[in-house]
């Protein structure tokens, strides 16, 4: 991965924007992104507000280091459940094929005739709004993907004959698939759920924009573009600044996947 030089550069930004989301408390108080101030309203950046304040005379900065929490935390998690039950049903699909290859497979298709934010926009509609709502709903949406992704990586390994092997030596299936089939299809897998982060990102953050998200006063990269979009002629610095993040942040995962999709491909080594 450090041959690809761009994959590094995408690993520092990235490194650098969960830092901050780690430890913002520490850079920045909880209260700087809260507290009203009507006296300090649309200031541009300057030293006591490096990115300049809000509608509300909130600080931006502040604002946007404690939002990379929210938007971290739905991206990454909404990934890793939708990866845990995507892997699950892609798996059972793959290896055992049959009647439960062709339930689950039509189920999915189904459900992915329905466009990804549309589905998600229509889950949340159904549970109200909220940062459990919506990585609920990013989940669910995404949990089709994931099981396509899988299963076809698997089934490009059950015909191997170390699989064969296996059977023939009474291995349970459940141990095949968690010990010898699921490792070997990992590759895909980490390459897309890598990727699929910084998607998961720009979902939240548009859901967010249109009111579906989470709910200001709490800091959020979406909802603090939907704030700021009425004003971005006269107060840039209230877009730019959450755009730039949300920009930052998809492409530094982007660069990342690439990075490693080149590092777990042996036909795309020297």
């Amino acid at each position: 991965m450090k041959r690809n030089r761009a994959s590094m550069v995408g690993l520092f930004i990235f490194s650098v924007i969960l830092a901050s989301a780690v430890l913002a408390d520490f850079i920045v108080p909880m209260s700087a992104a809260l507290d009203q101030n009507m006296s300090e309203r649309y200031l541009p950046p300057s030293r006591p507000h490096p990115f300049g304040t809000d509608l509300y005379g909130r600080d931006i900065f502040a604002r946007v280091v404690h939002g990379a929490r929210s938007s971290l935390l739905l991206g990454m998690s909404a990934v890793a459940v939708g990866i845990t039950i995507g892997g699950i049903l892609g798996a059972s699909a793959g290896y055992f094929g049959g009647a439960a290859d062709a339930v689950i497979s039509r189920v999915l298709d189904t459900i992915m005739c329905v466009p990804f934010m549309l589905l998600a926009l229509a889950i949340v509609a159904s549970l109200g709004t909220g940062i459990v709502n919506v990585l609920i709903a990013l989940m669910l949406a995404m949990v089709p993907y994931y099981t396509r992704v899988i299963r076809s990586a698997i089934l490009n390994i059950v015909g191997m004959d170390f699989i064969e092997a296996a059977k023939a030596c009474g291995v349970p299936s459940y141990r095949i698939i968690l010990r010898h089939v699921l490792p070997n299809a990992i590759g895909p897998v980490i390459v897309q759920a890598t990727m699929s982060v910084g998607t998961m990102i720009i979902s939240a953050a548009a859901m967010s924009f249109l009111g579906m998200g989470i709910q200001p006063p709490s800091p959020e990269w979406g909802s603090m573009l939907s704030e700021g979009k009425d004003y971005m002629l006269k107060y840039p610095h209230m877009v730019i600044f959450p755009g730039m993040a949300i920009t930052l942040t998809a492409l530094s995962v982007n660069l990342m996947g690439d990075g490693l999709r080149d590092a777990l491909d042996p036909k795309l080594r020297d």
